[in-house]
């Protein structure tokens, strides 16, 4: 029997706890879900029992790479397409941390308010900030609705990447053992 605190184990429960962490970080700023979740396939490369190609790893980081500069761009693009300005966009992003970290500890006393704040905060943001830079209202909601569509697109684009890592950790770590 090996032993436990063999490198090999450590590496994969520490991949595991790594894809979970990449997918908070998908939904949570601060935490760069993506490349996290990159680092799982590294961890298992390191392994003896599993090993990737220089390939596959060399597209999963380039898809990885690509995906992160794509969650800034989205929900920017997004805003404008809806006739954002950038008071628009800057009210999105101060929603959203609000959302994170306000309306939970308001959780407390109200209920739970987490996934409210983390989609209703970038909205609510977005029309705020165009309302404060002068934005008609009509044009306001636009905006708050683009930042909105933005800020969805790329976090699924994130939890999708993390996702499909986390079958390929899974799987290996699977087949590393059967």
């Amino acid at each position: 029997m090996q032993n436990f605190f063999d490198m090999d184990y450590i590496l994969m429960i520490s991949a595991i706890v790594v894809i979970i962490i990449g997918l908070i970080g998908d939904i949570i700023p601060g935490i760069p879900g993506t490349p996290v979740s990159y680092l799982a396939l590294l961890l298992l490369h390191w392994t003896d029992r599993i090993s990737y190609s220089s390939q596959f790893l060399f597209m999963t980081g380039l898809i990885c790479a690509a995906i992160t500069v794509l969650d800034y761009v989205v929900p920017v693009w997004g805003t404008k397409k809806f006739g954002g300005t950038k008071a628009g966009t800057r009210g999105s992003t101060i929603g959203l941390i609000v959302g994170i970290l306000v309306l939970p500890m308001l959780g407390i006393v109200l209920g739970p308010f987490g996934l409210i704040g983390i989609l209703g905060g970038p909205f609510v943001g977005a029309y705020i900030g165009e309302k404060m830079g002068g934005t008609p209202d009509n044009k306001a909601w636009r905006s708050a609705f683009g930042s909105f569509i933005g800020f969805l697109a790329g976090t699924f684009m994130k939890i999708v990447y993390t996702f499909v890592i986390g079958f390929y950790v899974i799987r290996d770590i699977i087949n590393a053992f059967f």
